[in-house]
C-alpha cells in the first residue's frame, strides 16, 4: 500500500487491508504519527498525543494478527476522542483554563468500545470551553483552524475532531452534539458528521449525567466508516438509562441500499428565523436535485413547527449550562474564560420556571408537528448551516454581530432541532463556495431512523463524491 495513501484511505478499507496482512497497523500508524507531528502545530486539532503510546499500541494489534487472534472490527485503525468525552489518564479539563491539568478518571463507554473493538488512539481533539458555542477558539487550547482555510473556524464544538479527519489526520474521530456540535464543524470543514438518535449511543460526556439533547457522534470522511463506527459504539449500556436495545440495523448494509421512491421534503430553512447565504443556498438547492437522479421524489415543504429558537434556549441550552453554574466562580473569570460563557451563565440565573415550562410544552407541540410531517416523507433535507465559515475572532456571521447571545449562538444553526426532537440527522458535503469553502447538507429522518438516514446519505455521497479531495495543507 502507497504510505502517501494512507491518510486517505477510509476505516472500512485499512480495517481489511490490516487484517488481510496487506499493510500493518504499525505502517498505518507510522504514516498517520508522523503527519500529526508535521500538521498539528498550524492547524491545533489535537490537544494531547503520545507518538509513542500511539506506535506501541499499533505494533501490538500487528502481534495479535500474527498470532491469528481474534481481531475486532477497528482492529488497527486510528481514533480520536473529544476533550469533553472523559477517558482515563487523558486531560479532561471541559477546554477551561481554570481546569487546567485536569484528567480523566474513567472511561466514557464510547472509549471503551473504539478500544475493544481493535482502534488505536490517536490522541484528544480540540474544542472550545464547556463547548458551549459553535466555534473551536479558547483560553487554555487557543484556536483550530480550517483545514480549507487558514485563520477560518474550523466550527465546533467538536472542532479539533472535525478538523482532524478533514486533514487525514485519521478516519475516525468521536464528537459531541448538543445543538449541532458534531454537525456545525463537519460541515465547515467538509466532512460526514451524524448526530444519531438519542438513546443509540451511551451518553456518558459527564460522569453522572445524562441528557435528553447532548450525544456522542461520529465524524469521518465517509458515509460507510459513519456506519462502521456506529455499529461499534451504538447499543445499550447501564450509565444512560435512556439507551435503546439493539434493533438489529446492519449500518454498514444499510449504506449499499437504494432510496429509489422514497419521498424526500427540502426545506431551504427550516422555517427558522435564520439568514441562509445566498451561495449556501444556492449550493444546498442544486445537490439536492442529487436525490431526484436516485430516483426519489423530492419536493419543497417545511413542518409548521414555529420558530423553537426561544425554546431551544430557554429550555435546553440555558438549563442545560446551569448545570455548570456551581462548577466556578465564573464572575471573577473575566479574562480567563469568555465573557459570553459567563454571560450563558447570568442568563441560567434569571431563568424562570415559567420560561422553562413553555420551552418544555413547545417541545412537546415540536415533536407532535414533526411525527405528522413525517407520515408523508422519508426524509427532511436542509442546509446544514446559514453560513460557510468565517475568521477567526468572530463568534457567528456578520449579520448577526451586535444581536443578543441567543441570536449569536444560535441564529445560524440548522442543526438544533433534532436535538430538542432528538431524532437523527447527518451533515454530507454538498460542495464549496467561491473560495473555497466547503458547505453542508443536513439529511433528517423520523424516530429512530438511524439506518435511513445513513443510507440516504451513502446514496448522495455515490451520486456526489467528495472524499478523494483533499485540502492543500
Amino acid at each position: 500500500m502507497n504510505p502517501e495513501d494512507i491518510p486517505w484511505t477510509p476505516a472500512v478499507e485499512l480495517a481489511a487491508k490490516i487484517k488481510a496482512r496487506e499493510v500493518s497497523a504499525a505502517e498505518v500508524a507510522e504514516v498517520i504519527v508522523e503527519r500529526v507531528g508535521s500538521l498539528n502545530p498550524e492547524l491545533n486539532a489535537f490537544i494531547s498525543f503520545d507518538p509513542e503510546q500511539v506506535l506501541a499500541d499499533a505494533k501490538d494489534c500487528d502481534r495479535k494478527t500474527v498470532a491469528g487472534e481474534e481481531v475486532g472490527p477497528l482492529h488497527g485503525v486510528p481514533y480520536s476522542i473529544k476533550e469533553l468525552t472523559s477517558m482515563k489518564g487523558q486531560p479532561l479539563a471541559f477546554g477551561l483554563k481554570p481546569l487546567a491539568g485536569g484528567i480523566g478518571q474513567r472511561d466514557a463507554a464510547v472509549v471503551t468500545r473504539m478500544r475493544d473493538a481493535g482502534g488505536v488512539f490517536l490522541g484528544k481533539t480540540n474544542t472550545p470551553e464547556s463547548g458551549y458555542w459553535g466555534g473551536t477558539e479558547g483560553h487554555l487550547y487557543g484556536a483550530t483552524h480550517n483545514p480549507w482555510k487558514r485563520d477560518y473556524s474550523a466550527g465546533g464544538s467538536s472542532g479539533g475532531a472535525a478538523a482532524a479527519v478533514a486533514a487525514g489526520l485519521g478516519p475516525l474521530a468521536e464528537g459531541s452534539d448538543g445543538a449541532g456540535s458534531v454537525r456545525i464543524p463537519s460541515s465547515l470543514c467538509g466532512v460526514v458528521g451524524l448526530k444519531p438518535s438519542m438513546g443509540r449511543i451511551p451518553q456518558t460526556i459527564l460522569a453522572g449525567r445524562y441528557y435528553t439533547w447532548a450525544y456522542h457522534g461520529p465524524i469521518t470522511r465517509t458515509v460507510a466508516d459513519s456506519a462502521l463506527m456506529m455499529s461499534v459504539v451504538s447499543g445499550p449500556h447501564r450509565e444512560d438509562p435512556m439507551t435503546l436495545p439493539d434493533d438489529g440495523t446492519d449500518y454498514l448494509a444499510e449504506t449499499q441500499r437504494d432510496i429509489s421512491g422514497w419521498r424526500i421534503a427540502y426545506s431551504p430553512d427550516l422555517g427558522l428565523s435564520t439568514q441562509v447565504d445566498p451561495e449556501v443556498a444556492a449550493i444546498c438547492a442544486d445537490a439536492v436535485t442529487a436525490f431526484t437522479d436516485l430516483g426519489a421524489v423530492v419536493e419543497e415543504a417545511t413542518p409548521g413547527w414555529g420558530d423553537p429558537e426561544w425554546a431551544m434556549w430557554h429550555g435546553v441550552w440555558v438549563p442545560g449550562f446551569a448545570s455548570e453554574h456551581d462548577l466556578l466562580d465564573w464572575e471573577s473569570l473575566h479574562g480567563e474564560v469568555d465573557d459570553d460563557l459567563i454571560g450563558l451563565m447570568q442568563e441560567a440565573e434569571q431563568l424562570t420556571g415559567v420560561q422553562k415550562g413553555n420551552a418544555d410544552a413547545f417541545r412537546g407541540g415540536m415533536w407532535d408537528t414533526y411525527t405528522t410531517f413525517m407520515e408523508r416523507y422519508d426524509l427532511l433535507v436542509s442546509p446544514t448551516l446559514g453560513e460557510a465559515s468565517f475568521p477567526h475572532g468572530q463568534f457567528c456571521p456578520d449579520w448577526l454581530q451586535g444581536e443578543s447571545l441567543q441570536r449569536r449562538l444560535l441564529g445560524w444553526l440548522l442543526t438544533y432541532p433534532y436535538n430538542m426532537l432528538t431524532t437523527p440527522a447527518i451533515t454530507v458535503p454538498a460542495g464549496v463556495t467561491s473560495d473555497g469553502r466547503p458547505v453542508g447538507l443536513q439529511i433528517a429522518g423520523g424516530l429512530h431512523a438511524d439506518g435511513a438516514v445513513l443510507r440516504a446519505a451513502a446514496n448522495f455521497e455515490s451520486a456526489r463524491p467528495w472524499a478523494d479531495r483533499r485540502p492543500s495543507l
